[in-house]
């Protein structure tokens, strides 16, 4: 179902957007330039209101034509020529086309709908803190979470924001002190006041998998898609379902359709690349990010243990990071260095709360130490807590060697197979299709 125009009333009527020299008005009706009405016909300003409500996010040909002409069929050269009488207006960078999907928004907007511009302003703020992806940055952005959402409880952009902080906070910080919790609630309310919120969905697809609800996330997102089939946050969801599901080829998939509807959305795919053995794919997807531990570890796997080394130290040198990445970073620094005891130590001390996929990448530390006990260990313990390390990664992985000798390896790869078909047969079992390669 296509989302209304909203009527004017009181509190719309104070509502406007900045976008490059103009503002939209959505009570007034009115497109302004620089301080001067613009001329548009009806249909025109309808169809920039509800591309600049949905700014960032990819428009449906099929979405838009319903907001613009409910329950009236007209052929799609009228959604065309809509279009063009903007791009005279806006300038034809303004409005994106999608090819055989619809359109997107391009220029920076500021403000959402029904909400004030200095709420905004914060909130806005508080997405730049987040997803630097610090402890500081991040415990920042809740405080102005909850400024925004305290002016306004309705804000639902806000709910799924906090939702995410709230879970980050949880797994890393040293006190999350019913961050977790917090994160449930927050999602929650983010779902109550818009169930369709994409974004909601996006950021809740990390706390299932992290609950070892993957199958449940794939089943949730699938049924999205099939709704939304040019939804790229859902696609992104998928990647790490599909990780977590142990479906290698179609978590890249899932990113290079991610990647094909929003070149500018990130995934994690370096880590999909990684546990498939793509080394340099996955130093190169990783790249501008922030980094922490993956890159290193490929180097490492691609042999460049120096190189590897010197970037750990670095980081643990000048970087603040969670207790749980200064073990996992640490003990593989003291791996690299040949301190085993020291790794050790630091593996065994580590705190892993609602984060299987570390249990995976420790696995292959203990095995590259010569502990293949505590290597089939970590992998079941990965296994049960909702991560299935893909059976070719459990084959092929060259610093699980030793862990292949043991004796319940094969108890390991045997369930992984089952649980991976498993989560196959849903997707199977839907109408959509990843064309995996």
């Amino acid at each position: 179902m296509a989302k209304e125009i909203p009527k004017k009333n009181q509190r719309t009527a104070e509502i406007s957007w900045r976008f490059g020299e103009f503002e939209l008005n959505q009570g007034e009706r009115i497109l302004l330039r620089d301080g001067e009405p613009v001329a548009l016909a009806p249909k025109s300003f309808d169809a920039l209101l509800y591309l600049v409500r949905n700014a960032e996010h990819l428009v449906g040909k099929s979405d838009l034509m319903e907001a613009l002409w409910p329950s009236t069929f007209v052929s799609e050269a009228n959604l065309t020529n809509t279009i063009v009488s903007l791009r005279k207006v806006l300038g034809q960078d303004a409005i994106r086309t999608v090819s055989k999907h619809g359109y997107r928004f391009a220029m920076p907007v500021q403000g959402k709908p029904g909400i004030a511009r200095e709420i905004y302003e914060k909130f806005a703020r508080a997405k730049e803190l987040t997803v630097q992806r610090s402890l500081e940055s991040t415990t920042r952005a809740r405080e102005l979470y909850w400024l925004c959402l305290a002016e306004d409880p309705t804000f639902a952009l806000a709910w799924a924001w906090l939702g995410r902080c709230c879970w980050f906070l949880g797994k890393f910080s040293a006190n999350p002190s019913g961050d977790v919790e917090l994160s449930d609630a927050a999602f929650r309310r983010a779902f109550l006041i818009d169930p369709d919120l994409a974004c909601a969905h996006q950021f809740y697809t990390p706390v299932e998998t992290d609950l070892g609800e993957s199958r449940r996330a794939l089943a949730r997102l699938l049924k999205r898609i099939e709704r939304h089939p040019a939804e790229p946050e859902s696609f992104t969801g998928l990647v790490q379902v599909f990780r977590f599901c142990g479906l290698l080829r179609e978590s890249v998939a899932a990113h290079k359709r991610a990647t094909s509807l929003d070149p500018t959305i990130v995934t994690s795919v370096p880590h999909t690349l990684f546990l498939a053995g793509d080394y340099a794919s996955a130093i190169e997807t990783y790249s501008g990010r922030a980094s922490y531990y993956l890159d290193a570890a490929a180097w490492a796997a691609l042999g460049d243990k120096a190189r590897a080394a010197m970037l750990l130290r670095e980081r643990l040198a000048r970087m603040s990071l969670s207790e749980l990445m200064k073990g996992l970073m640490g003990s593989l620094l003291a791996l690299l260095e040949g301190r085993f005891g020291d790794a050790f130590h630091c593996m065994e001390a580590m705190r892993i709360p609602h984060e299987p996929e570390v249990l995976v990448y420790l696995a292959r530390h203990y095995s590259f130490m010569g502990s293949p006990d505590l290597a089939i260990n970590a992998l079941k313990d990965a296994a049960q807590s909702g991560f299935v390390c893909a059976p070719d990664t459990l084959r092929s992985d060259e610093w699980l060697k030793s862990a292949r000798t043991h004796a319940g390896f094969g108890s390991v790869l045997t369930e992984a197979e089952i649980l991976m078909d498993q989560a196959h047969s849903i997707l199977q079992r839907s109408t959509v299709r990843i064309m995996t390669s």
